[in-house]
């Protein structure tokens, strides 16, 4: 039987124009819809849900939707986004969105937002203005007191501590996100937003090297080794390979990259993948057994390689004794990620063993 279709989700910030829209419909006409339907950046159009919808004050009105991520892994799946919405006393035809509880301020320069703005995002921003006029064209207003749209999220400071918001310096809450408002499985958007976020904080504090890792760990790792560089400079980039380092090109600042990284993920950039997910593992160990004939000749080698359960396993019967295959892979992802750069960014690689201990360094500086 065919596995089911991967179901797509809406954003933080497609959550924000459905309560918007809800509320404002509410204060209006008097009215509680169950459901409103919102119209996406891209098109694309669905109904979602109302959780809560209450008068609060003669002229405000909160509405909660809970946001709905589909299949994507997302800390904000299942989230209360709400929206206390204000029409206020003057007619200037004008709509204001400020950030409540649990929604995060720019404290950085580098992002879409100005230091000091709450950290919702054009695209949000958007959605929220097109979900007022949607209101108004439906129940025929031309004529409409001003607007305040407060956007909150009740555990927003709490969520906001398994982000890295904190790096990028939104403080006190969750980013309210999206480009279209449609999250996709699998799509990880948020990651590279988050990815593309860090380069601009950095180049915005005149950085000109990066060091990438691919998580939390390996930052650890490569912060003790680099300690003379400030936090913006350390960026983790997951599995995307590649994008991250688009990332870099496009800043047309930053000329060097550092790449650290775990054994494991070092084979799959060798290999060139621009996304390095751990699906590729049967790939990964097929490639390091092949390396390993060509460049080693040690058929007790190769034959580990290929028996080998994991990619520690197989970095066990490697290190220390044919420091050579490890001197072909990491010079590979050296040569990969300059041509992903076309040329544009200097690279080095640095390769850690499990424990954290370089055991190659392109450079040389750190491995004799």
């Amino acid at each position: 039987m065919a596995d089911r279709p991967l179901k797509k989700g809406f954003t933080t910030g497609a959550a924000a124009a459905a309560a918007t829209k809800a509320a404002l419909f509410f204060l209006l006409s008097g009215k509680k819809n169950k459901r409103v339907k919102i119209r996406f950046l891209n098109g694309e159009e669905r109904c979602i849900d109302v959780l809560k919808i209450e008068k609060i004050l003669k002229n405000t009105a909160r509405c909660i939707i809970i946001k709905d991520a589909g299949d994507d892994p997302d800390i904000t799946h299942h989230a209360q986004i709400g929206v206390n919405l204000s029409l206020l006393e003057t007619h200037k035809h004008k709509v204001k969105i400020i950030g409540g509880k649990g929604v995060g301020v720019v404290t950085k320069p580098g992002l879409e937002l100005a230091v000091g703005e709450h950290a919702i995002n054009p695209g949000p921003r958007k959605m929220i203005l097109e979900a007022v006029d949607d209101v108004l064209s439906d129940l025929l207003i031309d004529e409409f007191q001003d607007i305040l749209v407060e956007v909150f999220v009740p555990e927003g400071e709490k969520l906001a501590e398994k982000t890295l918001n904190k790096r990028l310096g939104i403080i006190g809450g969750i980013s309210i996100l999206g480009t279209t408002g449609i999250v996709f499985p699998m799509s990880h958007d948020a990651y590279i937003a988050t990815i593309k976020a860090s380069v601009k904080i950095a180049a915005a504090a005149n950085a000109k090297t990066l060091i990438y890792t691919t998580g939390r760990r390996s930052e650890r790792f490569a912060m003790q080794i680099f300690n003379q560089f400030p936090d913006d400079c350390f960026i983790q980039i997951g599995d995307f390979f590649k994008a991250s380092i688009d990332e870099a090109v496009r800043s047309n600042q930053i000329k060097t990259l550092i790449i650290t990284v775990f054994f494991g993920k070092s084979v799959k950039m060798a290999m060139g993948f621009e996304h390095t997910h751990a699906a590729k593992s049967f790939l990964t160990m097929k490639n390091l057994a092949d390396w390993a004939k060509q460049i080693c000749s040690n058929e007790k080698l190769v034959t580990n390689i290929q028996k080998a359960n994991t990619a520690r396993h197989a970095l066990s019967y490697i290190y220390p004794d044919f420091p050579e295959l490890l001197v072909f892979i990491g010079n590979k992802i050296v040569e990969n990620a300059e041509n992903f750069a076309t040329a544009k960014l200097s690279v080095r690689s640095i390769i850690f063993d499990f424990d954290g201990h370089p055991i190659f360094d392109s450079s040389g500086a750190l491995v004799s």
